[in-house]
């Protein structure tokens, strides 16, 4: 598994839609967990701009890495930011997974 850490320092990222439970299978409802911890996964989807680019997001991240309150436009800091490529039965894509995510108030009161 090649993970490619990304920068975010140059970057600007809010939250575009709150934490939902990480599905691992949609035909039981089982979610997610981190194969290391055992900890939930959650998704959040976000709003990553860079470089004049904007992109959607769905970043994987563990429960307790998710800190304060996550609504729709809340500017974020995405910690420990990685994608992951992935290929399955000729599909493919790019997962993105984060340490923790945290509100930039939270995080300039720290």
């Amino acid at each position: 598994m090649r993970l490619i850490p990304v920068d975010t320092s140059a970057a600007t990222v809010m939250v575009a839609q709150p934490p939902t439970p990480k599905i691992a299978n949609r035909q039981t409802g089982e979610v997610a967990t981190d194969r290391e911890t055992g900890v939930r996964l959650m998704v959040v989807n976000v709003m990553f701009a860079a470089n004049d680019n904007v992109e959607l997001l769905a970043v994987a991240v563990p429960e307790t890495g998710i800190s304060g309150d996550l609504v729709m436009g809340t500017p974020v800091a995405l910690t420990g930011l990685v994608a992951r490529p992935w290929e399955r039965d000729g599909r493919y894509g790019i997962a993105f997974r984060a340490v923790a995510v945290t509100p930039l108030t939270a995080v300039k009161a720290a």
